[in-house]
């Protein structure tokens, strides 16, 4: 990155810290596991419920594939921004988290409404030596939506892309983060353009689909074994047609409803 794109970076850090809320315990970016950006300050933050990599089934190639990119960015080699799509419930987000935490990389969380100050977090993780994961949950934009371009320039090709020891991965329930509201054929290209524009810009793209019934009942049985808990296929999938669907959630979902029978029965 060029010496004129850090200071403009560090001025624009320097700019949000002076209008952060006042009480906002600022973290150290060295230490830690996990952190909040919250558009101006940088807070630590536990780490949520944190599954360990091999309760994940039905998502293998994905698993891996996150292993491989997000190991080789712990190392300090090269590795991909990540875009993870698809259908609710799939452990797109408890996936990342685990693999992060089981490659010892450090994981800062920012929601879709704090992507205009994104250079002002990236002044202050990129003279930190260690990797980062920047973790944007559930994101998706109108048509019309400026912040697309802000994200298209911050993961290659603007004067405040990402530096290198932090990588984003994104997480969305559509395939390319943009809804389609094209009102006529122009605009369709226009917003055609834009969507795979952005998309491009990811080196790693992974889909989430729905679990066929092997792939559930694997869930299930899964999460119950690692509690103690009997697996009765039949009850599972009860469980997953009554709540309208199966998803690595539902499979969740049974799981705690087992634990909480088990504890009114005790």
């Amino acid at each position: 990155m060029k010496d004129t794109d850090t200071e403009l970076m560090r001025r624009i850090a320097e700019a949000l810290e002076r209008i952060a809320p006042e009480g906002a315990a600022a973290a150290d970016p060295a230490a830690g596991k996990a952190f909040l950006w919250d558009g101006g300050t940088l807070q630590a933050a536990a780490l949520g419920n944190v599954l360990p990599i091999d309760r994940f089934a039905g998502v293998d190639a994905q698993r891996d594939a996150l292993i491989r990119n997000i190991g080789a960015h712990a190392r300090g080699d090269a590795s991909h921004d990540m875009l993870l799509w698809g259908a609710r419930g799939m452990g797109k987000s408890a996936l990342i988290r685990s693999v992060a935490v089981a490659q010892g990389v450090a994981l800062v969380q920012a929601s879709g409404d704090a992507l205009h100050s994104l250079p002002a977090l990236f002044a202050k993780l990129q003279g930190v030596d260690r990797p980062f994961i920047l973790y944007v949950d559930d994101l998706a934009f109108a048509a019309a939506d400026p912040s697309v371009r802000v994200l298209r320039s911050l993961l290659d090709g603007g004067i405040a892309e990402r530096p290198a020891n932090v990588r984003l991965a994104v997480t969305s329930n559509h395939r390319h983060l943009v809804e389609r509201e094209a009102t006529d054929s122009r605009h369709a290209r226009d917003a055609a353009d834009d969507q795979l524009a952005l998309v491009d810009r990811f080196g790693m793209v992974l889909g989430f689909h729905v679990p066929d019934q092997d792939s559930y009942l694997e869930m299930v049985r899964r999460h119950l074994a690692a509690e103690g808990l009997d697996f009765v296929a039949e009850e599972a999938t009860a469980f997953a047609l009554a709540r309208g669907g199966r998803s690595g959630r539902t499979a969740w979902h049974f799981r705690t409803q087992m634990l909480v029978d088990r504890a009114q029965r005790s």
